[in-house]
């Protein structure tokens, strides 16, 4: 088959878990246990890990049209095929539990997929080819047709269940085909669900009756939420793709649906973003306070905490699994060819055992902007942490570490790590009369003081104009864009906007687009953005309009960003859908209506 680009695909998701659905009606990614789990479709990466297609016959033919559109303040995706023949809507959702309103969306979902077909105008031939694969590919399943017209799939400890309202389905060797007609007027409705073989029974849901129950959840659930501000309906459609990508069970945001899709296509760098990232969790909280509700932010808090439990020497990873796992070691899947053929497919992100110095900034930042919401005094768990971390920084500020992209060469003095300890020490001091006796604001001050004045000396190169990425490094790095976001310097400073001039004369890759280095294959989305957030603090709002549409537009047709985009092409690259893009477009657009927040 030909390989879909990655912007051909919709996001589906229950809260628990999500599924991508390609322009051609083929479901190529469900993980269905939770968004770390095992794929029973994984096409994605490899044409024979498992599909379930739901399309026209011969969809592909010339003249043939697809529009698509969610249903608003939803992941519910209906796609209409035009065909000479008529046209048809197909209907997709992750099914929500019977009756969940407001924030139980995700807390108890059926692991469901449903999908819904309706004919529009003339009479119209479909194909339904149900293919799973569980255990990302490595398992072809029994297949056996159910007295009630059913097909029940086994293999290890994965059962699906795939039912239809109106149709009688038949087992086949490797999979469910089912052909049929669908006239204007017409319904037909599929449900795949899941269970373990030694656990729970896939849950029997009606396919129309659960997918209006799920419509009717999902617009609860955003009715809570108000955003008034710049770009409301693109803000608006980002925090519902957030929550998308919120395992609701513990309130950790994945850092994307997927892995192993590529920053360069036939390229290795190619990682696992199913989990959920503490450096990106000041940004996170900020967009989910600004569009979201507190609700969601104090959750995420709440995870976080857990998850790094008592702070000792160790440093803290910069990721954690959705329920707080911290050793989540990785592999390569050898077995898996890879998006277009990018190798290796890895499961797992061993980015966790990397000295990530800026993580106690992100935690710390994040108690300050919530502290109001954390009672008072504040609990206890809460300021050995934040005591914790400070201290620690305070001890270690002075090592090298890999940095906020995470490199996987050697350590070194990275700019932005040493300005995310800053942050840690600066908002530690304003938070030390509610951390009790462990706190020492003083000789915090004073370190963060020395922070402060090393950043200056060292991180200005002459040579360079510029404050670069790394201290003795000529490399400019737009992770130095953090450093009047964050307030450590003003964006107004005259070194601080020659650096703001040189990232976007240097890594401006066109078209609004910043890459994070030089040699950096693509522009990064959350680059555009940050750089967004500096020309408004540099006074430049109508010039930081006009890049916020300009990166706006990479969003496909649905409006979802991966996490890259090809200067050349404009297609998008890395995995998807990106939570810190759309983090970045929402603190972005906040920033546009707002110049002198934070």
């Amino acid at each position: 088959m030909d390989q879909p680009t990655i912007s051909d695909y919709g996001f589906l998701s229950d809260c628990r878990s999500g599924a991508l659905v390609g322009r051609d009606g083929s479901i190529d990614w469900w993980c269905p246990d939770r968004f770390d789990s095992a794929a029973v479709f994984g096409r994605l990466l490899d044409p024979g890990a498992g599909h379930w297609r739901l399309a026209p016959v011969g969809v592909d033919r010339p003249g043939q049209r697809v529009e698509r559109t969610y249903r608003p303040d939803t992941l519910v995706l209906r796609t209409v095929h035009h065909t000479a023949q008529g046209s048809v809507a197909v209907t997709d959702a992750l099914a929500a539990e019977l009756g969940a309103r407001g924030h139980q969306l995700g807390q108890n979902s059926p692991a469901v997929l449903l999908r819904h077909v309706e004919g529009i105008s003339g009479r119209v031939r479909l194909a339904s080819d149900f293919v799973p694969r569980p255990e990302h590919g490595l398992l072809t399943p029994y297949l056996h047709d159910r007295p009630d017209g059913g097909v029940l799939a086994v293999a290890g400890a994965t059962m699906l269940e795939l039912t239809s309202d109106t149709l009688s389905l038949h087992a086949g060797q490797d999979g469910v085909y089912t052909e049929f007609e669908v006239a204007a007027g017409e319904t037909v409705g599929f449900a795949a669900a899941f269970g373990t073989a030694y656990g729970v029974a896939p849950a029997r849901l009606d396919p129309s009756d659960m997918l209006a129950e799920t419509v009717r959840a999902w617009e609860a659930y955003r009715e809570t939420h108000r955003y008034e501000g710049c770009y409301p309906d693109l803000v608006r459609h980002s925090a519902v793709v957030l929550t998308g990508l919120t395992y609701a069970r513990s309130g950790a945001v994945a850092a994307a649906l997927t892995t192993s899709l590529p920053e360069q296509l036939g390229g290795e760098r190619n990682y696992d973003y199913r989990y959920a990232w503490l450096r990106d969790f000041s940004m996170t909280l900020r967009a989910l306070w600004v569009a979201a509700c507190p609700s969601e932010a104090s959750r995420l808090f709440t995870w976080a905490a857990r998850s790094i439990g008592r702070v000792g020497a160790d440093p803290v990873p910069v990721l954690f699994g959705l329920t707080g796992e911290r050793d989540i070691s990785e592999h390569a899947a050898e077995h898996l060819r890879g998006y277009a053929d990018s190798r290796p497919v890895r499961f797992g992100n061993d980015a966790w055992r990397q000295r990530q110095l800026d993580v106690p900034g992100e935690v710390v930042a994040a108690v300050w902007r919530l502290h109001h919401l954390l009672g008072d005094p504040l609990d206890y768990e809460v300021r050995e942490m934040v005591c914790g971390l400070t201290e620690q920084v305070a001890d270690t500020w002075r090592l090298p570490d890999r940095g906020m992209w995470e490199t996987r060469d050697v350590d070194r003095h990275y700019l932005s790590s040493k300005v995310l300890c800053w942050v840690a020490l600066d908002r530690a001091v304003v938070l030390a009369p509610r951390l009790g006796e462990r706190a020492d604001p003083q000789r915090w001050a004073a370190i963060r003081d020395e922070i402060r004045a090393t950043v200056l000396r060292e991180g200005w190169n002459e040579r360079v104009g510029a404050y670069t990425g790394a201290f003795g490094s000529d490399e400019l790095d737009a992770s130095v864009l953090f450093l009047p976001v964050v307030g450590f310097l003003p964006a107004t400073d005259s070194r601080m906007r020659a650096t703001i001039d040189a990232v976007e004369r240097v890594l401006g890759a066109g078209g609004g687009l910043v890459r994070r280095w030089a040699t950096d294959p693509a522009g990064f989305l959350l680059c555009s953005f940050l750089l967004v957030e500096c020309l408004v603090l540099a006074g430049e709002r109508e010039r930081a309009g006009a890049l916020f549409e300009r990166a706006a537009g990479y969003a496909n047709d649905v409006g979802l960003f991966s996490e890259q985009i090809d200067p050349y092409t404009g297609a998008q690259l890395g995995n998807t859908p990106q939570a810190l893009s759309h983090i970045g477009l929402i603190n972005a657009a906040w920033r546009l209506t707002e110049p002198t927040t934070d």
